[in-house]
């Protein structure tokens, strides 16, 4: 099963990279243990020495972790992937397994704000150089390709302004210039359900699987997908690092990504709801809605202050940071998920005090807007 690509996306999703263990079991077990045992002293040299395969300490592989790899590479098309702790070791760790001192590296100006912070703060102190673009221009990003550019970030659509680029088009452009640049997707908001980079041209997929991989709020974790099995493995970053996933949130990822089509189709249906909703509200000035999952950005006409009193109002919907959840969640980026980002930075990419970022979850639409109706009243 775990060979097949030939199945539907529900199909894989359930189940894409599951080997049962001899016990035949109906749900894959969890495998919650450091370290495994060997059966003699020459099996653990053979082990250590890539002689054989089998498993060693979780931090080098863990047979729980491993399904939902495969699963998730089975969903993007791609070769491998891997699994980390969040979903900023899953941009940092990869990232660093071919970035370094007197590297370069193009991303957009609009960005997830941890991820805007590791790339000024981080990335410079390691003397890694940094150029951010608007990468909605296509021609933007190949005309700040230098000799030591050696890989693309995107977010798309964008962390919280739902912009979109042509990831296609970057990808050839890209590549056209020099093939070995590696291209690097953030797919968290999109899901392989309505996005994938791999087959674009991109060659590493990113996900925050706190979001809609995981689904239910219970996990912090994230992953990247690779279209190179070489890429993946290259200076054993993860391994060296230890940015590792423990292996109950690997299987309650698992458990969670098994209903990530159905889950993003009730998503995308009650977001288009919303949207409509929104738009023809009398205190909604803009409404950005990409079309597809679950996320929303848009503006009061009053501005901040009706903002403030609109998140202060909601009954049902969930105050808090975070987003892809089954239950729905508002916040405010100027001062939550973007607070990093100075003021004077936020303004120019369209990041105002006035912005609010409305993650739709899967409950009763009807319910959902009924909600929102009464805060904007009360705003």
């Amino acid at each position: 099963m775990s060979e097949n690509q030939n199945f539907g996306m529900d199909t894989l999703a359930i189940h894409g990279g599951i080997n049962h263990t001899n016990f035949n079991e109906h749900v894959f077990p969890l495998f919650q243990t450091s370290t495994f045992m060997f059966e003699n002293t020459e099996q653990g040299a053979r082990r250590f020495a890539g002689e054989e395969t089998g498993y060693i300490y979780t931090r080098m592989g863990n047979p729980t972790v491993e399904i939902l790899e495969k699963k998730l590479a089975l969903l993007e098309e791609g070769a491998v992937g891997r699994i980390y702790p969040t979903g900023m070791a899953a941009i940092s760790s990869p990232l660093l397994g071919f970035l370094g001192a007197g590297d370069h590296l193009i991303t957009e100006s609009i960005i997830y704000g941890c991820t805007d912070s590791l790339f000024r703060k981080q990335f410079e102190r390691f003397g890694i150089e940094v150029s951010f673009i608007d990468s909605v221009d296509c021609n933007q990003i190949v005309d700040h390709i230098k000799d030591n550019t050696k890989a693309v970030f995107l977010e798309t659509p964008s962390n919280p302004t739902m912009k979109t680029c042509d990831i296609k088009k970057v990808c050839a452009d890209v590549k056209a210039k020099n093939p070995d640049i590696k291209i690097v997707v953030d797919n968290t908001f999109a899901t392989p359900i309505y996005q994938k980079p791999l087959k674009m041209g991109a060659d590493i997929v990113i996900h925050s699987c706190t979001k809609y991989i995981n689904g239910h709020g219970d996990v912090v974790a994230g992953a990247a997908v690779f279209k190179d099995k070489n890429m993946a493995d290259m200076n054993h970053t993860q391994l060296d690092i230890g940015t590792t996933v423990s292996p109950f949130d690997a299987w309650l990822m698992i458990r969670g990504v098994k209903t990530l089509p159905l889950r993003m189709e009730r998503h995308t249906q009650n977001a288009k709801k919303v949207t409509e909703y929104l738009k023809n509200h009398e205190k909604v000035d803009t409404v950005a809605y990409p079309g597809f999952s679950g996320m929303i950005a848009f503006e009061l006409k009053e501005g901040v202050e009706a903002g403030k009193k609109l998140l202060n109002s909601v009954k049902m919907i969930g105050l808090a940071v975070s987003l892809g959840n089954v239950d729905s969640l508002i916040q405010h980026p100027a001062s939550m998920t973007h607070a990093i980002i100075p003021k004077e930075q936020r303004e120019k990419i369209g990041i105002t005090d006035g912005l609010v970022r409305l993650s739709v979850g899967i409950e009763n639409v009807e319910d959902i807007i009924a909600d929102l109706d009464q805060a904007l009243n009360n705003s």
